[in-house]
């Protein structure tokens, strides 16, 4: 369903006026695929792509048969994660399972991601180990993150917030430089650990995943984030940045975070049908930060959340932005599962 046209009100254009670059169009993800692993490597070892070298891999990972599964960290229907530990160094990772038996194209689709995955080497991007395929199931090695996901986060410290936002800009920044685009920036796919490093997770595997599914059964949660032009391709004459899709709901996040609650309302995000989400997303005004909040937050969200794509700063632009490009928080000692 694509809804009609609708009349906008006019808007409050942010304070910060930043230039606009000029955008590349994402890369090829057509990479050479991993070769198998050699005759010798122990059933269930993780491979390196092809073309990776030691140095851009990092230090090869454990076989399967000695990570040892401690708890489950997370799941959903296309398969589980598990925190695992290496039995003789202790070092913790996330196992990745993907269920189903999905056919060769989507393999190929998934080896190909991996392959890029594996050379993404940014202290804000969740480090991928390797991949190997196991009693029919997809099995991926990931970096683990012990505070898990930032998603039902409130951070009402804007100090604190701004470090959060920094760390995330600076890996979408990277990912956008690589002419990777995530598309599916959210709340649940930013995760933190307990020196509150926050990383951008489940880009590339999971957007396939969700691909080969039926788009009626597309998760609310997930269209919650898109941007209107993706959402309606009737905006800005059918063309689709996705460059600049991942501000926008990167902007959605971070205010999300602030406010403790879904920008738009939190029953459309959280238990509202799909149709009324996508109309408020679409024609409605952009959410904007509490007249409470700071000006320099309330400039910077407006920045993100523009209904036009082409007025979006990128993410490198928005680094420079007062509200981030302050002085950087000192450590705290609060626990993650409570960062406000």
């Amino acid at each position: 369903m694509r809804p009609g046209d609708m009349p906008g009100r006019p808007r409050r254009r942010p304070d910060l006026t930043l230039p606009m670059p000029q955008r590349d169009a994402p890369s090829s993800l057509a990479v050479p695929l991993p070769l198998p692993p050699p005759a010798s490597a122990p059933p269930g070892a993780m491979h390196p792509p092809a073309g990776v070298t030691t140095a851009a891999a990092g230090a090869a990972p454990p076989p399967l048969a000695e990570l040892e599964r401690i708890r489950r960290v997370g799941s959903g229907a296309g398969g589980t994660v598990w925190m695992v530990r290496h039995g003789s160094t202790g070092r913790e990772y996330a196992l990745k399972v993907l269920y189903g038996n999905h056919d060769d194209a989507v393999r190929r689709q998934i080896a190909r991601e991996i392959a890029i995955l594996r050379t993404a080497e940014h202290p804000a991007v969740v480090r991928c180990h390797g991949m190997c395929e196991r009693g029919g199931e997809l099995q991926i090695l990931l970096e683990y993150m012990n505070g898990g996901s930032l998603e039902g986060r409130r951070i009402a410290d804007e100090r604190f917030l701004a470090d959060v936002a920094r760390q995330v800009l600076s890996g979408i920044a990277y990912l956008h430089r690589c002419h990777i685009v995530h598309r599916d920036i959210k709340p649940s796919n930013l995760l933190i650990d307990s020196a509150r490093r926050v990383k951008i997770a489940d880009f590339g595997v999971g957007r396939i995943l969700k691909q080969t599914m039926d788009a009626c059964n597309s998760s609310v949660g997930t269209i919650a984030y898109m941007s209107p032009e993706r959402i309606n391709t009737d905006l800005n004459d059918g063309a689709y940045d996705g460059y600049a899709g991942d501000i926008w709901s990167f902007g959605l996040s971070i205010l999300e975070f602030y406010m403790g609650r879904f920008p738009f309302g939190e029953n459309l995000g959280k238990q509202g049908d799909w149709a009324a989400l996508m109309c408020a997303i679409c024609y409605s005004d952009p959410p904007e930060a509490p007249a409470t909040s700071s000006p320099e937050f309330r400039s910077f969200v407006g920045c993100c959340l523009q209904k036009n794509p082409a007025k979006r700063p990128s993410a490198a632009q928005l680094m420079q932005h007062p509200f981030v490009a302050g002085p950087q928080p000192l450590p705290l000692a609060a626990s993650p599962s409570n960062p406000s």
